[in-house]
């Protein structure tokens, strides 16, 4: 056996054998000790590093790696952990963020009720009113420095001195308990200078976007003229040849667009019509062209109209290229539906010789409308063919999207809803009827029954004058700010809508006029019941004025082809009222019918019979709306012959009618005071309803109640 010195080497093989008799436990023992010290200690120092040696009996080096290993080993545990932890996280978030991706594609905008823009939308979107904002700063800067000029004062002070003048709450809408004592007055404020001063200045961009707009449109108005099927069809049950309407499969196929309207309730109308009117295609042009014309030649369909703007004038001699952004009211004569208004532009071109193409289409106007309109028309318009005779064929087409938020009411649904309320064959026989009218006014023969009028200058001032009684009675059926009394029945009738307000306005008598009015359905057709109205012996029926005396038709104006378009005037026996005549007017055509009248004292009605200058008469007319109820599609052709009513004529369907009732009373002068106590309204509503009893007991229709 060698002998072992003691050295380096011997040193090393000591304590490689101490190691090697290290038993299990004592490794344990070790490695917990070392692991306790980590656990307080994972960087010893050098000094730390001797003590642990001397205490385990392990070398230096071996301590100073095995902290080492431990923190790496550490580490990476606790790597792994966090890695875990992390995963799971992501695969959380991304969880959710892919259920947010389908919630936002199923959002629904709170204020239009469609889906939210996209990034591109949003982008062009805030271009969009950044632009407007500085636009309507540069506005805002000049019409404060105009109405600080003319005013004399700065315009924060105007606007404080501005409102105590405005009136309070006028305006009671549906209840269903009595209102106070007292009502407050609407006073009429004419807001047509803000208006003017709102719309100046329209800058190059927004010209050329109506431009570019107007152009587009008149490209598919030009198509959808000139195409028929498959973009239109005739509707089902239609027995007129001359109504179509669009097909909305194929219309999707030639013009692709989104919808205007994103909500469940939007609807299109759509339709096209065509006639022959008694106008020359230029006259009839100029006409279409003027606001204050428009609402002339469609006093039952348009309440309200103006030019914002010509931003093109047009050729000089057949108007090719005029462009005019315009405002519009319409009304279907009942209290019960609500107006439609449109911005929209006016589009004139000339196709060829006597052959013109005018579109009207929908626009954005003004851009800070907080109160959006609930239709949207699409690009509709005319077409009107010059004939060799002086008159003129025109096609009508109109393509409209309406948003029902608002729930129509049940007795002018089928009529809305079915395209007869607004649609093209209502435009067109309007412009007939009123064309022919106006033929008959311009005549320099008299016409005239009775023996009254001797000169062709008073029928043109009594038809003037009756013009303007009708503009009146329709302008006020809209009846915005009203109160209802739903005394009636709820089933076939509407309750009765009272109006109150200060009339001030030119050719109108000066005071509170209170107005009611109240639709129903009839179970007869609606000439019959124009008939009824038209029938002298029946007056005392319905006519309050008359106060339940005979009454005499002294003059009589025919102003259309069929017996029942007049101008009359009546007389009533009434012994305590010697001073007292009514001017009528009454109309009809397929669609529908009118019976409007207005008491005038005897010196103005002989001022209108002598031609002089009627504008200045003050009248309150009241009257009659009569149209079919739209839930029959045949149509019935106005008779032409000398035939008394429309009781004999052929393709008469057995439908019903909706009338509506409106009266028209001045309650107090404008000395008085300015609130109107409810007696009078009470009085009023109590009037109608009992002139609504005894029509439907003539009518034989009292079991509708």
């Amino acid at each position: 056996m060698e002998r072992v010195e003691d050295n380096g080497d011997g040193n090393k093989l000591a304590t490689r054998l101490r190691q090697i008799c290290i038993n299990d436990g004592e490794r344990e023992r070790l490695e917990m000790e070392q692991e306790q010290f980590f656990k307080d200690c994972p960087h010893p120092d050098e000094n730390q590093r001797r003590q642990l040696s001397k205490e385990l009996g392990l070398d230096l080096k071996q301590i100073k790696f095995w902290f080492q290993n431990k923190r790496t080993q550490t580490k990476a545990q606790n790597e792994r952990a966090n890695n875990s932890v992390l995963r799971a996280e992501n695969e959380r978030v991304h969880c959710e963020n892919l259920a947010i991706r389908e919630a936002l594609k199923n959002v629904i905008c709170p204020s239009c009720g469609g889906p939210p823009f996209g990034i591109e939308e949003r982008q062009r979107s805030l271009q969009k009113l950044q632009l407007e904002n500085s636009q309507l700063k540069e506005e805002h800067e000049k019409v404060s420095n105009l109405l600080a000029k003319y005013i004399g004062k700065p315009i924060c002070q105007m606007n404080s001195s501005l409102m105590p003048s405005l009136p309070g709450s006028a305006i009671l809408e549906h209840q269903n308990v009595l209102p106070p004592p007292i009502l407050p007055v609407h006073q009429e404020m004419d807001i047509g200078l803000d208006l003017n001063l709102q719309f100046k200045g329209i800058n190059d961009l927004e010209q050329s976007l109506m431009m570019e707009t107007a152009t587009n449109a008149m490209d598919e108005l030009i198509r959808l003229m000139r195409i028929n099927e498959p973009l239109w069809i005739k509707p089902p049950s239609s027995t007129n040849i001359e109504r179509y309407v669009i097909h909305p499969e194929s219309y999707e196929k030639v013009f692709p667009r989104a919808n205007h309207f994103k909500t469940s309730s939007a609807r299109v109308e759509s339709s096209k019509y065509s006639g022959m009117v008694t106008m020359n295609g230029m006259q009839l042009v100029e006409m279409l062209l003027d606001s204050d014309k428009w609402v002339d030649l469609f006093p039952t369909i348009v309440s309200k109209a103006r030019t914002i703007q010509v931003l093109e004038p047009g050729i000089n001699g057949n108007r090719n290229g005029c462009l005019q952004l315009m405002h519009e009211q319409m009304h279907i004569l009942s209290p019960l539906v609500s107006p439609r208004e449109y911005y929209f532009l006016r589009h004139c071109q000339q196709i060829e010789l006597g052959l013109w193409v005018i579109v009207d289409v929908s626009y954005e106007w003004p851009k800070d409308n907080i109160s959006s309109s609930h239709c949207w028309r699409l690009p509709s318009g005319f077409m009107i063919q010059d004939m060799t005779n002086g008159c003129s064929n025109v096609t009508w087409l109109e393509h409209v999207e309406v948003d029902d938020k608002t729930q129509t009411h049940r007795l002018y649904r089928d009529l809305i809803c079915n395209n007869c309320a607004y649609g093209a064959e209502r435009w067109v026989v309007t412009l007939q009827r009123t064309c022919e009218r106006l033929l008959a006014e311009n005549s320099q023969s008299i016409h005239e029954v009775g023996g009254v009028i001797n000169l062709p200058q008073g029928r043109k001032s009594l038809m003037k004058l009756a013009h303007r009684m009708v503009k009146n009675f329709c302008s006020m059926l809209s009846m915005s700010g009203k109160l209802d009394f739903p005394q009636l029945s709820e089933v076939n009738n509407s309750g009765v809508r009272v109006s109150v307000r200060k009339s001030l306005g030119h050719g109108q008598p000066s005071g509170i006029v209170v107005s009611a009015a109240t639709s129903l359905w009839l179970p007869l057709p609606s000439h019959n019941v124009f008939n009824f109205f038209k029938d002298e012996k029946m007056r005392v029926q319905w006519d309050v004025l008359s106060n339940g005396s005979p009454v005499q038709e002294i003059v009589h104006i025919s102003n259309g082809s069929h017996l029942g378009n007049c101008t009359s005037i009546i007389w009533p026996f009434i012994p305590t009222e010697n001073n007292m005549l009514m001017l009528q007017e009454s109309c009809i055509d397929q669609l529908g019918s009118m019976v409007v009248y207005a008491p005038i004292d005897i010196p103005s009605m002989n001022l209108a019979i002598s031609g002089d200058d009627s504008s200045n008469i003050p009248i309150l007319p009241s009257g009659f709306v009569i149209s079919r109820d739209g839930r029959q599609r045949d149509h019935y052709r106005a008779s032409t012959s000398t035939e008394t009513g429309f009781g004999t004529g052929t393709g008469i369907g057995t439908g019903g009618s909706l009338l509506t009732v409106a009266f028209q009373i001045l309650v107090s002068s404008p000395s008085s005071s300015k609130e109107l106590n409810m007696e009078s309204v009470a009085t009023v509503n109590t009037l109608i309803s009992s002139t609504v009893q005894r029509i439907k007991a003539t009518l034989n229709c009292s079991n509708l109640d």
